[in-house]
């Protein structure tokens, strides 16, 4: 058995305070024994404007905020997933939203690029959000071996496209880490249903880190960060508040769920199938 947690904040556009609340709730989940810790989408920073996080982007494997997580990695001896860290881009004005996992060494080992971006309006509140305004789409399916397991990468909006995570599944996964900034409008409506789907549907485990509250820019986050089994039973989850959510994670229920109900083994549509 591994345990891990998914880690709840309500960042801010101060990169410093962000980054120390991370390292109080990372000492936190270290604390209850965590291997694993999942932070969330842009926990060092939720700008004022969408711009705010292009400003302070940094070159891959260098940077503050890389450096943070090296040393919180290594110091604790833990696995950490870089909820996402604004990555500079080749094109001016955009950066990648890279979900970064180190181990307990301090070392970069795998980097997921947000494939799926954020460009809608909520007619209920009449927010607007064009995250492809200033993030560079990824195009790379990752899926990483660890200690606890074959790991695989997606980020918030991802969580709408099951395409990605059966693909994921096709390579092996067993555990999904998904660094959220749902907003709290989509997230009463769609947030627990669409993470159980996707774990029911690849019998996996999720950890779905979410941030939650209110923010300076005058979003509101949806939170319920939570931990989900193969059987898409929760675990652990945290509805609200800053926080972090612990739970175990077995493997070995993972295989033998998969054994007797080997629902994956029976895909039959691929890409090989015509229609007519």
């Amino acid at each position: 058995m591994s345990v891990v947690a998914a880690i709840q904040m309500a960042s801010g556009p101060n990169v410093k305070a962000n980054l120390e609340e991370a390292e109080k709730l990372i000492i936190t989940a270290v604390q209850q024994e965590a291997e694993l810790v999942v932070l969330p989408e842009n926990f060092a920073i939720m700008g004022v404007t969408e711009v705010d996080k292009v400003a302070i982007a940094e070159k891959y494997g260098e940077g503050s905020i890389q450096q943070f997580l090296g040393q919180q990695a290594r110091r604790h001896g833990i696995w950490i997933v870089g909820g996402t860290v604004p990555i500079e881009s080749n094109i001016t004005g955009k950066i990648f939203g890279a979900s970064l996992l180190y181990n307990d060494q301090g070392e970069v080992v795998a980097r997921y690029d947000k494939i799926h971006l954020f460009d809608v309006v909520l007619e209920d509140n009449r927010e607007r959000y064009d995250e492809s305004e200033t993030i560079e789409p990824g195009d790379e399916v990752v899926v990483v071996d660890t200690p606890f397991g074959k790991l695989g990468m997606a980020v918030c909006y991802d969580l709408r496209f099951p395409e990605l995570f059966r693909a994921m599944a096709d390579v092996g996964m067993e555990i999904c880490v998904l660094p959220s900034a749902f907003t709290s409008l989509t997230g009463k409506a769609h947030w627990e249903p669409l993470l159980r789907a996707r774990a029911i549907e690849n019998l996996c485990y999720v950890i779905a880190a979410d941030q939650g509250g209110y923010h300076i820019n005058g979003r509101e986050t949806h939170g319920d960060s939570m931990i989900i089994d193969p059987w898409g039973v929760i675990l652990n989850r945290l509805p609200q508040g800053t926080g972090v959510v612990v739970s175990k994670l077995d493997l070995d229920k993972l295989i033998k769920t998969r054994k007797s109900f080997p629902a994956l083994q029976h895909k039959r549509f691929d890409s090989r199938i015509s229609y007519t």
